[in-house]
């Protein structure tokens, strides 16, 4: 029979491979709206604070996480369509956004 250190080792080590596991993944969506965050930046142009922002007014418009919006257009550069419902808010944010700048 495990003794009491025993099974909190065993909980301390499955806690670690979670949180690593999630430190893993929150890395890897962090690569892809960083490439995201450029390529708004390069169809604005804007800078990188206004091309984060964008993307978040996407996300929450759509009501679609921000790693997936990010996704979605990162595919764009392998030929896969941008699903409507981003693709129209991504137009109508990057409309919002030039009308800020003509003020």
């Amino acid at each position: 029979m495990p003794s009491a250190g025993d099974a909190a080792l065993l909980a301390e080590i499955v806690e670690l491979r979670t949180r690593n596991e999630q430190l893993g993944q929150a890395l890897a969506s962090r690569a892809v709206i960083d490439q995201a965050r450029g390529m708004v930046m390069a169809l604005a142009p804007c800078s990188s604070e206004r091309a984060w922002d964008l993307l978040v007014d996407v996300s929450q418009h759509c009501n679609i996480k921000l790693r997936d919006v990010a996704a979605a257009l990162v595919a764009t550069t392998k030929d896969q369509t941008l699903p409507e419902p981003i693709q129209g808010e991504l137009r109508r944010a990057l409309r919002r956004l030039h009308a800020a700048d003509r003020r």
